[in-house]
């Protein structure tokens, strides 16, 4: 009886460890999955058998305290970038909302010294950095996070379109004004394109947190 009790008992270990064995197999498969390297995105050059992306073009702009900044002060952070305008009446107080979510996600996750958030105006005549800096308020940034810019509206159309390969130019048949994209963009610590995002979907921006802690893992 001793023995059919004790057999029992082996039988139910030797279970209970492939099960377990199953699970850790398939968590770790799901670890690795998750930690595919991200794509690259952008303007590249292929060497034989090399593809080198290239780094959004350096750029000097003014933030919302009237100073200009350049991507010199970006380099080495992880850089999540948006385009919108302050007086925007369709898309844009989503993405921002989105945006902001995402900046307490980075301050409860103690990130703020690894990622910055980058928003560009696509009104520059309009947003001036006094009304960029309101805006800011409005939306809860923290200034040493979150970084509101603008320039030139030539450049600033050429930066979203040849940069970082988005769309954003005035049109008259356009809310608002201004014809402009809804995508969030992820820059890794060369200032290079690793992921497109809807900033207008929660599930989409989730996401990005997800692939941006990615990027913080030291290698």
């Amino acid at each position: 009886m001793r023995l059919v009790v004790k057999d029992k008992i082996v039988k139910s270990a030797v279970l209970l460890f492939i099960i377990f064995g199953v699970a850790c197999n398939c968590s770790n498969k799901q670890t690795e999955k998750e930690l595919k390297p991200l794509p690259f995105y952008g303007e590249f050059d292929v060497v034989g058998s090399d593809t080198t992306y290239h780094p959004i073009p350096k750029f000097s702009m003014l933030n919302q305290d009237s100073v200009f900044i350049s991507d010199e002060q970006f380099k080495g952070k992880i850089v999540v970038a948006d385009f919108f305008f302050t007086t925007c009446p369709s898309i844009c107080p989503v993405i921002s909302a989105q945006m902001a979510r995402l900046q307490d996600l980075i301050k409860k996750e103690k990130l703020e010294d690894q990622v910055k958030l980058l928003s560009h105006t696509v009104d520059p005549l309009h947003d001036t950095p006094s009304a960029l800096k309101q805006y800011g308020k409005k939306m809860g940034a923290d200034f040493n996070t979150w970084t509101f810019v603008t320039a030139d509206p030539d450049y600033m159309y050429w930066q979203a379109q040849k940069g970082y390969q988005l769309t954003a130019f005035p049109s008259d048949t356009a809310q608002g004004g201004f014809f402009h994209t809804d995508k969030v963009v992820l820059l890794d610590q060369e200032m290079k394109i690793r992921g497109y995002y809807d900033g207008t979907s929660t599930k989409s921006m989730d996401q990005l947190f997800i692939d941006l802690h990615q990027l913080t893992i030291k290698k």
